[in-house]
């Protein structure tokens, strides 16, 4: 539940924006969520898609939503620099799905007005933050046949 710090925050923000994008265009918008109105609004509408009644953000206290023009779809790289950036800094961090349909609904139309975004846009993710309750678990073994040689 501790907020990360404003250096933190940065840092892993920084990492976002040096995201390979195709040809450089750096179409993407990462969106700042720390305010807990806003937080528990993309909650709700995130558990509704799903059908239940949860906190699919896990209580973070930041998310930062990415979002692409529907024109130029190109940000999953966006999402995994804000990850490993996160994971450096000794941060948790999780990549939460649904963003596309949430930002497809009117209310999510009506935030994205709010925040002055204009156009068709995308949601690509959420990448909650905030600082782990514990150890995180081992990375699980790779599968054998991960990787294919021809």
């Amino acid at each position: 539940p501790e907020q990360i710090t404003n250096e933190e925050l940065e840092a892993v923000l920084g990492a976002g924006t040096y995201a390979a994008s195709a040809m450089g265009k750096q179409s993407a918008k990462i969106v700042v969520v720390q305010d807990a109105a806003t937080r528990e609004k993309l909650s709700r509408m995130n558990a509704a898609i799903m059908g239940k009644d949860c906190d699919p953000m896990y209580g973070a206290p930041t998310i930062l939503l990415v979002l692409v023009p529907r024109t130029f779809p190109d940000g999953s790289l966006v999402m995994g620099n804000l990850m490993l950036a996160a994971a450096s800094l000794g941060l948790g961090s999780c990549w939460i799905n649904r963003a596309k349909e949430e930002f497809e609904s009117e209310e999510g139309k009506t935030l994205l007005k709010k925040w002055g975004i204009e156009g068709e846009w995308i949601g690509v993710g959420h990448c909650i933050l905030g600082y782990p309750a514990g150890d995180p678990q081992p990375a699980a073994p790779r599968k054998s046949d991960y990787i294919l040689k021809v």
